[in-house]
């Protein structure tokens, strides 16, 4: 009688692709069959991971080649990772031999997602067999299959597995090892290629959803009571028409209370800067020194320290809702509105980061296949309401607009709302005319596996709200207090002329830079004071409002350190307040921005083209803007 070892030298080997959709526990499963015995690579031109491995059947001593490819949703691909995977399925791909056997692993938890892909395997002609993974955590959860149905109905073998755990492979490598292969298959004669299935229509993706439910129904498949329950959630989340009105309600709430709830912890903030201001007065000689730390430093970092609890309570909506689930539910509902714009449906994670900071919005833009979609993506970041914009609207609102109720909103908060609103309404307009010139492309629609919904984590939401006050604090207490440190210097030297009537800083080097800078920024609405402020807020948008800090406490403002929106209301016309929302609203005032765009793109042309189109923008924005709040009678101070 020949053993296995005897038999394996006499065996071919055979090629087997492992294919599924993303985090199903297929490389789990491609390491409990292939042990130690792999090769990984990249795909010969592209960084793609390939993963080789082997494996002898225990009984028939067959050799198997064993291959994991990229996770694909489907046949027809997306991303240059389902490309891959598709085409070494069809035996098509330039280095890869066509597969002998197919392994499709389907996640038992969340079958419906993996039974397209297992259809479309199907109907290629192929031998297969479906990998029931993570079985018995389905159990767990209280789900009902039934297996034997489950095979009966898709024509091909159904093996449990569980890929975690040793010896969860057992039953698939039995499989393997028995499989009735066609004599061809065994002879090295069959078939290599085959042709790659026609693009699906509407009606194709309609029939395969409704031959997804035949199966399931004839399986026996049930979900557990709770998650059918979310499911109906589901209904009126993703709704076309509910949807959109939840999440308008949702923002609504959102940016009420960040007007509503920071009332007190800022009045506690302005107290302690007032303080720590008139204490180091008493004690502090007039001097260099004494103008240096009450005009420089505390008026300057206090005039955006105050702005600390708003936008931690923004951040505290946005974990919440990331760490909910809800959050990719509303990439999936948006994502229509951004194919009607041309931008892939790929681009709304990066834009949505680009709420936070730009710079992990831009990076995050890698992961867009087409290069042309990826850079359109890039180009409009910057027109996402970042958070270093919030202190800069803050300030503003908080000075032009007054407190009092629309209906049952606040109206800061819808102001606050509308310029949200604004930005992503400029950046949609934007793709819309650069997908429609110079960047053409092909629109693709967002495949996103949807997390289950549950309730926030209180550590999670903590820790994420103490990571951003660390960001916060560290660039007060480098950026911004080194910049208004240059900008007390600039606007203290030289000392002004005997017999000179007016402020100091009239005379400094900063005032002369203001003052040439008004004449560009005089049709707009900007005095001198604002045109300085500018000028370092170009490091970061919030650096203009310290940089209004020192400026107006070295030009004798009085109380500057603790409450800056009341001496910007009396000197301002609301048409000026009203211009500057319009100029932050577009102004790519962040050099570490354009240096990012820079790296990503490996050119200095389109963080050039970015800064032009932004700073026209911003102009455009705030000509209008202006001109119409002096015709409405908004020129008074």
């Amino acid at each position: 009688m020949s053993s296995p070892a005897a038999a394996a030298l006499a065996a071919p080997q055979l090629s087997l692709s492992l294919v599924g959709v993303p985090n199903c526990g297929k490389t789990a499963l491609f390491n409990r069959l292939t042990g130690s015995r792999q090769k990984v690579a990249n795909y010969p031109g592209v960084t793609v991971e390939r993963k080789e491995g082997r494996l002898t059947g225990p009984r028939a001593g067959r050799l198997f080649r064993v291959v994991d490819l990229p996770g694909a949703y489907s046949l027809e691909p997306a991303t240059l990772d389902e490309a891959i995977a598709r085409d070494v399925v069809l035996g098509r791909h330039a280095t890869e031999p066509a597969p002998d056997l197919l392994v499709c692993v389907v996640d038992a938890t969340n079958l419906r997602l993996s039974l397209r892909l297992v259809l479309e395997l199907k109907r290629l002609g192929r031998p297969m067999i479906v990998a029931l993974n993570m079985s018995d955590l389905a159990a767990q959860r209280g789900y009902t299959l039934d297996r034997a149905a489950l095979e009966r109905s898709l024509g091909v073998p159904v093996v449990p597995t569980v890929a975690v755990r040793a010896g969860g492979e057992r039953a698939l490598v039995e499989a393997l090892d028995s499989y009735r292969f066609p004599p061809a298959t065994l002879a090295g004669t069959a078939a290599l290629g085959v042709e790659p299935p026609p693009a699906a229509s509407a009606a194709d993706i309609e029939a395969t959803q409704r031959e997804v439910r035949r199966v399931l129904n004839e399986a026996g498949y049930r979900v557990p009571a709770r998650l059918r329950m979310l499911s109906r959630l589901d209904a009126v989340v993703l709704n076309p028409v509910a949807g959109p009105a939840l999440l308008a309600v949702v923002l609504f709430l959102m940016f009420q209370a960040v007007f509503s709830w920071a009332k007190a912890p800022q009045n506690l903030i302005n107290t302690g800067v007032q303080w720590l201001n008139a204490a180091l007065s008493g004690v502090l000689p007039q001097g260099p020194l004494r103008g240096l730390l009450l005009d420089g430093v505390i008026a300057g970092t206090g005039s955006v320290l105050v702005f600390l609890p708003q936008i931690l309570i923004l951040f505290l909506f946005i974990l919440a809702l990331e760490d909910s689930g809800y959050l990719p539910r509303a990439a999936f509902m948006l994502d229509r509105l951004m194919g009607r714009v041309g931008l892939s449906g790929r681009a709304f994670i990066p834009l949505l980061s680009s709420f936070a900071c730009a710079i992990p919005g831009i990076m995050a833009a890698r992961t867009i296949p087409s290069s042309r979609d990826r850079l359109a993506t890039i180009m409009i970041a910057p027109l996402m309401t970042c958070s270093a914009r919030l202190p800069v609207y803050a300030l503003l609102i908080g000075a032009f607009i007054p407190q009092r109720a629309v209906g049952i909103f606040n109206l800061r908060g819808l102001v606050l709302f509308a310029l949200y609103l604004a930005g992503v309404a400029s950046a949609l307009l934007v793709a819309f005319v650069l997908k429609r010139t110079v960047m053409r492309g092909e629109y693709r629609p967002l495949l996103l596996e949807l997390p289950e919904y549950r309730w926030p984590h209180l550590q999670n939401l903590a820790l994420g709200l103490w990571e951003r006050t660390r960001i916060f604090l560290t660039r007060v207490g480098t950026i911004i207090l080194s910049l208004m440190v240059v900008l007390w210097f600039l606007a203290s030297f030289p000392a002004p002329p005997a017999g000179a009537t007016g402020a100091a800083i009239q005379y400094s080097v900063a005032g002369f830079l203001g003052r040439g800078l008004e004449y560009l920024f005089a049709p707009i609405g900007f005095n001198w004071q604002i045109s300085i402020a500018l000028v370092p807020g170009l490091a970061a948008r919030e650096v203009a409002v310290s940089a209004l800090g020192t400026v107006y406490a070295m030009s004798g403002a009085k109380d500057v350190a603790g409450a800056l929106a009341p001496v910007i209301a009396q000197g301002w016309s609301i048409a000026t307040g009203l211009s500057l929302l319009a100029w932050y609203v577009f102004a790519p005032q962040c050099l570490s921005t354009l240096a990012v765009v820079k790296r990503e793109t490996n050119s200095w042309r389109y963080p050039l083209y970015m800064a032009a189109y932004l700073f026209a923008l911003a102009y455009l924005g705030a000509f209008v803007t202006y001109r119409v709040a002096l015709m409405l009678g908004g020129g008074a101070s």
